[in-house]
Parts: structure tokens; C-alpha cells; sequence
């Protein structure tokens, strides 16, 4: 029977009129013509047009009141639902559709005389289309005014129950639960009076994922808020829909997708970003645009940042956005070439125009916004033209905290996202010199990007730009060696930052060697006297922050 709908769908004018006869009977042997089509949407988004082709198909309109009063206002003849049943809408609406002759009428069974003559008996007629949305609860209790009782009214019992009784009965009637489906499913109708057993599948699949997601943020939202932690609830539901499915993963020979959450518009984010130019992008280039926004989000001066495997190697912040881009550039110049850019303004054609000079090779770039002009220089004038991914992510604003989800065998780690500004009352400087005013800003900066580095960490920074980085190394001897190899004789007065304590005051004597001025770090080390000496003994300044950033 699929094989004989499918090669009805695909029949020709002039193929013989007894073939096109004998598939279009064997479809509608597993596919009722659809004649009634009951409506009851809360959102109406495209329904006018929907219902009207419908109509003009020769299917007849069942509807709930309010549906049913737009429907009318749009000139379409619309049977009452109540007056169907012979019951009347009661209980403020809270009661419309949870009748015997709804769902007896969607649950029947073509292809059981029994459950027809059971529904004839009864004056029940069949409904082969159901089409309904849900109250907006979600969006309801996004509102921060919501209180609790007016989010209650917005728990919908007769939408879900449509849907599932729709579901159930998939192999006879077909049910839309979101405008995108309008068209794919008047187009059969309109040309065979019926839709396909795949359709109807898809279609009833899809409204469980629909009352799935709608059941978990009612569960969400009924989350005590007397817990000790709501962030953290004894049930955490994860609800992704497939955006992308992109060439491989990490390598080639790793399938991988893009999934999106149901808030992705919330903040400037990969996901709602516009790719304005460049080539599809891969998933590495996704995980380096999402920890170059991140990082420049946390920077309150235009800003841009370099990254590479997932790290920076470059940021700086100024005034001028072509200036912050010049000098993060020149951070590490070698490791900038095929790297990543993250701008937290929008992208101007001075800036552009450091882009475009020669010797760069860039894969990606996500800023707020391009203009015209320097749209025009990034997709002609390089070498890469074309060829770079730009990505437009709107206002790249602070984030808030939220809950960070990280994947293990056998479950999921969770906790809240460390984006939150350390507040600097906390800071004390433990050391005879105190930091110069030039110094302090740069501890700032230093200290906003540490967290950003895989531990250990080690952020070298002077005049608003990184100068070195030190990253994911086993010992943080290790990655302060290999930051101030990145800097050189720039680390001369620079400040030093690190994403945890010093076990050891051997760091510090590196530091002090190549001229470091001052560091920055959480304290907490069974040796901090020893450290704060070695210190005082090269007259650095040194700052503690009592909080530690690791990032693994």
C-alpha cells in the first residue's frame, strides 16, 4: 500500500487511466478522503489561507469559538463545534472539546466496521484532519509579571488531548500542530483527497515531540521554589531540535548536527546567528566562534578577540574597534593565521581594512553586525573573499547566569555557567607594592580573560591587549613558561594572571625574570606566604581575588 500511494503520487497524464484508478484506490484503502477537518488553534498564523484551500477542496470546518469567530471573519462557512455536540462551551472555555462525539469521531478506525457502525449509532461523523496548537504557557511564563494563577489558566487539557487522540489513530487521520505543516498538507489533499501514510507518521510524530516539550515546561515551571537550589532540579529535561546537520565533527570520520534549544533568541548566540558570507561552517568553526563570543560579551570596550583551537591568542579592547582589531592581531601574529575573530561591536570598514591586509588568513568571523562598506572589503578584496565565514550575531550584550551542561558517559554534569563579574571588594593586594593605576586596568583585563584559557591558565596583558597565553597544560610552570615565550621582551611591565593559585613561588621567579610587573590570582595555597615573599623580594605587585576560574 505505501508502494502503490507513492507511485500514485508520482503518476503521469498519459500513463493508462486504469493504473491511475487502481493506485488512487489502493491509497485510499489506507487513506480515508479527508472531509471534515475540526480547527481549534490558539495561534493563527497562516490558518486563513490553510482553512480557505481546505474549503476549496470541499472539506468541511468544525470549530471552537474563538477559532471558529476568526475563521468566520475571514468569509469561511464553519460548522459550531457545540453546537455539534449539543453541548455549549463552558467553564470559561476551560471545556470545548472533551466530548464523546470529538473524539469518537477521531478515534474510529476506518477500516473496522464495528467502531463505524459504533459512531453511526451515535450521530458521530468522522474527523480526518485535526488541527490544533496549544495555549502559549511557554511564553506565558517567560513574562517576568506572570503570576502563578494566570500561568495556570494557561495549561491547555483539550488541545492535548485532540493531539493525542489524532496520534493514536495516525494510520486514518492526519494532525498539524504547527503552521509550517500547513502547505505540505493542503498540496495533497488539493491533489489526491487524502494524505500519505508517511505524511500522517511524520505529522503525528512530530505532535508528541510538540506536546512533549509543552508537558516539560509546565513540569519546569511547577518546580518547587522552595528547593535549595533551583538551578540545579531533581529532574533536568533537555529539550534540542536539529538545526543543521553538518559535514563531519571534529574530524571527518564523526558524523555530527547542530541542535538548537527552544531559547536560542534569547541572547546573541551561534545558533540565531546570520551567516551573511563564507562557506558552510564546520563544527571546530562553531565551537571557536562560540568561545570567541563569550569572551568578548565579558569586554565592556569594542573588542576583539583571536581564537585558536578553542583558545585565544589574541584580544585586545580600545576605543576605536580598529584599533582593539590591529592590536589583538598582533598578540600572536603566527597563531592568528587561520584562526577565528569575535568582535562585540559592529564590524566598521576601518576595521575591515586591518582585516583585508595582506598576509591574514582568517576561517571565521562573528561580530554584532557589518556594516556595508566593510561587508563589501571582507567578500572581495582578501585573498579568502568569499571564502570567510561571517556571521552576524546581533547586540552582544553581558550574559546572565544560567545552567552549564557538559557531556559524560552514561550522563550529563551541570552547573552554573561562570560569567558573573567578580566583584572586587573581594580583591586584596597581599604584597609591600601596590599596583599602579595603568596596572590595575590591565589586571582587569588580564583577569576577565584567564577564565576564558583551558587550565592551567596563564594570561599575560599590557595597555588593554594579551601579549601571551599559556594553556591546558599539566603544570602551571609549564604554561607560564610558554606564555611568556608568547610575549618576549613585551612581557617587560606587563601583568600576569592566573586561573588558580600558585603552588609554588618557582612561577613567580619566572615571572620576575622576564620583567613581569604585576599578577593577579585567587590565593589559597598552603605556601601563598612564600609566594607573597618571593614577591616582595622582586618588587612585584601581586593581588588576590579569592576566586578561583578553572576551565577544563
Amino acid at each position: 500500500f505505501d508502494r502503490c500511494a507513492r507511485e500514485q503520487a508520482r503518476c503521469q497524464p498519459e500513463w493508462p487511466a486504469q493504473l491511475r484508478i487502481i493506485l488512487t484506490l489502493a491509497l485510499r484503502m489506507t487513506s480515508p478522503p479527508i472531509r471534515r477537518a475540526l480547527i481549534s488553534v490558539s495561534d493563527k498564523l497562516g490558518l486563513a489561507a490553510f482553512a480557505q484551500g481546505l474549503t476549496a477542496a470541499g472539506v468541511d470546518l468544525y470549530s471552537t469559538g474563538g477559532t471558529r469567530a476568526y475563521l468566520e471573519t475571514e468569509g469561511m462557512a464553519v460548522k459550531d463545534v457545540a453546537a455539534y455536540t449539543g453541548f455549549p462551551e463552558m467553564l470559561d472555555g476551560r471545556v470545548k472539546t472533551l466530548h464523546p462525539k470529538i473524539h469518537g469521531g477521531i478515534l474510529a478506525r476506518h477500516d473496522r466496521p464495528d467502531d463505524l457502525a459504533a459512531i453511526a449509532a451515535h450521530g458521530i461523523v468522522t474527523f480526518e484532519l485535526v488541527v490544533v496548537n496549544l495555549y502559549p504557557f511557554e511564553a506565558t511564563v517567560a513574562r517576568p509579571d506572570t503570576t502563578f494563577a494566570e500561568a495556570v489558566e494557561q495549561i491547555d487539557i483539550g488541545g492535548p488531548s485532540l493531539i493525542r487522540a489524532a496520534c493514536k489513530n495516525h494510520a486514518f487521520i492526519t494532525v498539524a500542530t504547527d503552521s509550517a505543516q500547513y502547505s505540505r498538507i493542503l498540496e495533497q489533499v488539493q491533489s489526491q483527497g487524502c494524505t500519505t501514510p508517511e505524511l500522517r507518521r511524520e505529522l503525528a510524530q512530530a505532535a508528541f515531540e510538540r506536546t512533549a516539550a509543552y508537558d516539560r515546561s509546565i513540569a519546569d515551571y511547577f518546580a518547587s521554589p522552595a528547593e535549595e537550589n533551583r538551578l540545579l532540579r531533581t529532574r533536568l529535561h533537555v529539550d534540542l531540535r536539529r538545526g543543521q546537520v553538518l559535514r563531519y565533527g571534529e574530524n571527518p570520520h564523526q558524523p555530527a548536527a547542530l541542535y538548537a534549544s527552544p531559547d536560542t533568541c534569547v541572547d546573541a548566540n551561534l545558533i540565531a546567528a546570520q551567516q551573511l558570507s563564507g562557506k558552510e561552517l564546520s563544527y571546530n568553526n562553531l565551537l571557536d566562534l562560540d568561545s570567541a563570543l563569550a569572551i568578548v560579551r565579558s569586554l565592556s570596550l569594542p573588542a576583539c578577540v583571536v581564537i585558536k583551537h578553542n583558545n585565544p591568542c589574541g584580544a585586545a579592547q580600545h576605543e576605536i574597534l580598529a584599533t582593539a582589531t590591529r592590536r589583538a592581531l598582533e598578540g600572536d601574529p603566527l597563531s592568528a593565521f587561520g584562526s577565528v575573530l569575535g568582535l562585540n561591536r559592529v564590524l566598521d570598514r576601518a576595521t575591515a581594512e586591518v582585516l583585508a591586509e595582506p598576509g591574514l588568513f582568517v576561517e571565521a568571523i562573528v561580530a554584532a553586525d557589518y556594516e556595508p562598506a566593510a561587508l563589501e572589503i571582507l567578500t572581495s578584496r582578501p585573498k579568502w573573499k568569499s571564502n570567510v565565514r561571517l556571521m552576524k550575531a546581533g547586540p552582544v550584550e553581558p550574559l546572565k547566569p544560567g545552567l552549564s551542561l557538559r557531556q559524560i558517559e552514561g550522563g550529563w554534569l551541570a552547573q552554573q555557567s561562570d560569567v558573573e563579574t567578580d566583584p572586587e571588594s573581594d580583591w586584596k593586594v597581599v604584597t609591600r607594592r601596590e599596583p599602579t593605576a595603568h596596572e590595575w586596568d590591565d589586571l582587569r583585563f588580564a583577569w576577565t580573560l584567564v577564565r576564558h584559557v583551558k587550565s592551567n591558565a596563564i594570561t599575560l596583558a599590557a595597555q588593554g591587549a594579551l601579549l601571551g597565553a599559556g594553556a591546558g597544560q599539566m603544570s602551571r610552570v609549564d604554561s607560564v613558561e610558554i606564555a611568556l615565550k608568547k610575549a618576549g621582551a613585551r612581557a617587560n611591565g606587563a601583568v600576569l594572571a592566573s586561573d588558580a593559585f600558585f603552588p609554588f613561588f618557582d612561577s613567580i621567579d619566572q615571572a620576575a625574570a622576564a620583567g613581569v610587573a604585576t599578577i593577579i590570582q585567587p590565593g589559597g595555597s598552603k605556601r601563598d606566604d612564600e609566594v607573597i615573599a618571593a614577591c616582595d623580594k622582586h618588587e612585584l605587585a601581586m593581588v588576590f581575588t579569592g576566586r578561583r576560574h578553572f576551565k577544563h
